[in-house]
């Protein structure tokens, strides 16, 4: 990755952030992967630049329904040309936001940890489901299902609604579900135009100097996202996908204990993933 002249502030499990002044910061998407929320050892080259595009993509398609981050500057407004150049497809001039202290996860679809969870109680989060949904079948409605939001090195805990609520306050609670559900509906329905299905999706929110709830940090990207090709489903597997599902499978086979550190992923597993991030991108913005 390329040294920057401002300071950083905060480096996550995949973007790094740089201190612009008391208002905006850089937000720079590097090639690192997490998986069960441990980095793994091998990057993806190229997945920052992919996962920059996605989220731009969106956030611009998405914006009649809520502000974002952008603060309409470029990268070259900010840093000398040099620098500018290297990071400009992987880097964004965003708001500097207060986070709200908890991630909105939108499912559509039965898998991942809410079919586990379904398995043992019947429910996800909470939210009794009927009986006898196979895996990744379409839920009955879509469903808001938080968790709480894990420092680096740690792990997200699913929560119910009213956990949610106590957390960060009931009216910003129902803002956020009926936003996180606005933007997966629209999202969801577009993708499917162009043959992917978007199984279920985390968005991230902040409250900006006013206390307007805002988009922030990536959006339906395949990091953030699982991306099911339409062309393949089926119920009662685990469909194959664009995104980091190819990892997470293979980690979920190699007898790893998700404890850092993780396993070397094999280089072919890591090529079919960055292919399957250039697809996605590929499907979704094509003209």
């Amino acid at each position: 990755m390329t040294t920057l002249s401002l300071k950083k502030i905060y480096s996550g499990k995949v973007r790094d952030l740089y201190e612009i002044d008391d208002k905006t910061m850089l937000i720079v998407a590097s090639d690192r992967l997490s998986a069960f929320d441990v980095i793994l050892p091998e990057p993806i080259p190229g997945k920052g630049e992919i996962l920059t595009q996605i989220s731009n993509f969106w956030f611009g398609k998405l914006a009649h329904i809520m502000p974002n981050h952008f603060t309409g500057q470029s990268v070259y407004d900010v840093l000398p040309e040099a620098e500018a150049r290297a990071v400009e497809k992987r880097a964004v001039v965003a708001k500097r936001l207060t986070p709200v202290k908890i991630e909105a996860i939108v499912r559509g679809y039965l898998a991942g940890s809410g079919w586990k969870e379904y398995q043992k109680t019947g429910a996800v989060c909470g939210i009794r489901l009927p009986e006898n949904l196979r895996e990744a079948e379409k839920l009955p409605e879509i469903l808001f299902t938080p968790s709480t939001k894990a420092e680096v090195g740690g792990h997200d805990e699913n929560i119910s609604f009213a956990e949610c609520k106590n957390i960060i306050g009931a009216e910003l609670a129902a803002q956020v579900r009926d936003k996180a559900v606005a933007l997966y509906s629209e999202a969801a329905a577009y993708a499917e135009t162009r043959g992917i299905i978007i199984c279920d999706t985390k968005f991230e929110f902040g409250l900006d100097d006013k206390g307007t709830l805002t988009l922030m940090d990536e959006v339906l990207t395949p990091d953030s996202s699982r991306f099911w090709p339409q062309s393949q489903y089926q119920t009662g597997i685990s469909p194959p996908s664009f995104d980091k599902q190819f990892v997470r499978d293979w980690l979920e086979h190699s007898g790893w204990n998700k404890q850092p550190p993780a396993p070397t992923v094999p280089a072919d597993v890591i090529a079919k993933t960055l292919a399957k991030y250039r697809e996605a991108l590929d499907l979704l913005t094509a003209a």
